[in-house]
């Protein structure tokens, strides 16, 4: 499947994968601040945004999307940049095509099985009847009732839009609810990639835990490590200017 790309910039490309129920936008700011260096080729993947839709999502899957888009793009090496979902992406695509990976750089999130912790947002976005929706605040107050985090409704209600006279979602519902056992799974290529990557953590998600640095260094031996304090799974969002510089200082090194 080739995604919908945005793609700003020029010189060395370093492509973008957001993660579940995102799209190309949530990485925007990062990619305005990389745009003046870097190519930024923003994704968004099967099921998301304004890419295809289709029944079957996995890892392998959406590794070969990435690959099927970056030939179609021209892009023989790239430079990787992934959160949650995305970061798995990133894992994966590095772990069967080396070659193809100048660096790669992973947002809060590990190599290994995740535990559910969607259940709730997939029920509550799912009853939602979008034919009888008749404005963004009923879609709010809705998904109030099982979401409490205003910012988490926020995040989920910027994939909300109308379409003549009806809303519909920018993801694909059923298929995140048919497929979200496989996206909960680890990347299944066992590589390993050796070539430069850094984990960013945010010290307050336990995403990426001590426990898993010896899987890391299985599969990406030369990796490095840097946490922004303050920050939970959401860390490119909570603190934009400490994640650009990270990033920045990595690419550049």
């Amino acid at each position: 499947m080739i995604l919908h790309t945005e793609i700003t910039g020029q010189g060395q490309a370093i492509v973008l994968i957001h993660g579940l129920f995102g799209s190309y936008e949530n990485l925007g700011v990062i990619a305005r601040a990389l745009a003046g260096q870097w190519q930024v080729v923003n994704l968004d993947m099967r099921n998301h945004g304004r890419s295809d839709w289709h029944d079957s999502m996995s890892y392998a899957l959406m590794a070969e999307d990435v690959k099927d888009t970056l030939d179609h793009l021209g892009l023989e090496q790239v430079i990787l940049l992934g959160h949650s979902m995305g970061g798995k992406i990133a894992m994966e695509f590095a772990l069967r095509y080396p070659e193809r990976v100048n660096k790669l750089i992973l947002a809060d999130i590990s190599p290994v099985q995740n535990r559910p912790r969607h259940l709730e947002i997939l029920s509550a976005l799912d009853g939602i009847d979008l034919n009888n929706l008749q404005s963004r605040q009923q879609a709010d107050q809705q998904l109030a009732l099982s979401i409490t985090e205003t910012g988490v409704r926020q995040f989920l209600l910027k994939s909300l839009h109308k379409e003549d006279d009806h809303f519909r979602w920018r993801f694909n519902i059923k298929a995140l609810i048919a497929n979200y056992q496989q996206l909960l799974e680890a990347p299944p290529s066992k590589g390993p990639y050796t070539g430069p990557t850094l984990f960013i953590k945010g010290a307050e998600s336990d995403y990426l835990l001590p426990e898993h640095q010896s899987l890391i260094q299985q599969l990406f031996p030369p990796s490095k490590a840097k946490v922004i304090m303050g920050t939970g799974h959401w860390l490119h969002a909570e603190k934009p200017v400490a994640f650009t510089k990270i990033v920045t200082d990595f690419l550049l090194s």
